[in-house]
């Protein structure tokens, strides 16, 4: 199955960015996404591109975060520009294979990446 790591969380000051990153084993097959999840708060979805380039945002982030992938270094990339103290989660990396691979794939994650937003 897909290993996914992801690195680039840290510390940053409202108004600043942070640039993270989550390396896949193999990554064509798979519609990538990030997430985030606050402390006492439900998991949510940040951001998500597939295979066939069609993006989501969450509304609160539209504008100030672009996610892309890069196919050859089999990463996917989320930059946060403008970040803001809500912004303030652990992010997760999350692969889910194309239905034609679902038989022999399964959804993976990251280990989570911690990003605090505080001045």
């Amino acid at each position: 199955q897909v290993q996914l790591v992801e690195s680039g969380g840290g510390l940053v000051q409202p108004g600043g960015s942070l640039r993270l990153s989550c390396t896949a084993s193999e990554i064509n097959i798979y519609d990538m996404a990030w997430y985030r999840q606050a402390p006492g708060k439900q998991r949510e979805l940040v951001a998500r591109i597939t295979t066939t380039d069609n993006i989501y945002y969450l509304d609160s982030v539209k504008g100030r975060f672009t996610i892309s992938i890069d196919y050859a270094k089999n990463s996917v990339n989320l930059q946060m520009n403008d970040v803001r103290p809500e912004d303030t989660a652990v992010y997760f990396c999350k692969a889910t294979p194309q239905s034609a691979w679902r038989a022999v794939r399964s959804d993976a994650w990251g280990q989570g990446t911690q990003v605090t937003v505080s001045s």
